[in-house]
């Protein structure tokens, strides 16, 4: 129990990342690949799915979140903040793309009708708690990691860039990489309430 304490307290939204990694590669994306494979989902859907870009396609990305919002800064300055955000981003070793099926949720909605609503709901619990797990994975691993929701604004580019199915709908996107900082403190209240 101490264990997963601590790992919980100590995974944090990192957003001053560098290129190199404390661990190899491989290991990073053997690392994902188990916590996506193994993460839970409502009636074993396994409607989460995740796609790592690497290297220039890593930087793609990033060139193609930035040219999209453009579209919608109205000045300069606007413009200049936003590229130092993105910038940081891409500043990164790589980013995890995290994906929901619909093509999944849709077959569970026609062959359970009684829950067919629930079933988009619980297909974001699972996306969700799929991140959830390679971040603290990551985290244990002493790679540093943020999440960002880009979505839908790049969601075409991205769509046609890397060959996304149709049925796959991007839900966040995680740089991840080297700490170049620690992630300042932030205070934390319970929000449990407990009912005997």
């Amino acid at each position: 129990m101490t264990e997963a304490k601590n790992l919980y307290q100590n995974r944090r939204s990192v957003y001053t990342l560098g290129k190199n990694l404390p661990i190899s590669e491989q290991e990073a994306l053997e690392i994902i690949d188990n916590a996506v494979k193994y993460s839970p989902s409502a009636f074993n859907s396994q409607t989460a799915h995740a796609v790592v870009l690497l290297g220039e396609n890593h930087q793609k990305l990033w060139d193609i979140t930035l040219g999209e919002l453009e579209k919608f800064l109205p000045t300069e300055e606007a413009k200049a903040a936003t590229k130092g955000k993105i910038d940081s981003f891409a500043a990164a070793y790589g980013t995890i793309l995290f994906f929901e099926d619909h093509d999944v949720v849709k077959g569970l909605q026609e062959q359970f009708p009684a829950y067919a609503e629930n079933f988009p709901i619980w297909s974001e619990q699972s996306t969700g708690i799929a991140s959830f797990a390679v971040w603290n994975a990551l985290a244990e691993a002493g790679v540093g990691a943020n999440i960002q929701h880009y979505n839908p604004v790049i969601d075409e580019k991205v769509a046609a860039e890397w060959d996304i199915p149709a049925n796959f709908v991007l839900r966040a996107q995680m740089p991840f990489g080297e700490k170049l900082q620690e992630a300042a403190s932030i205070e934390r209240t319970s929000r449990v309430r407990v009912v005997k």
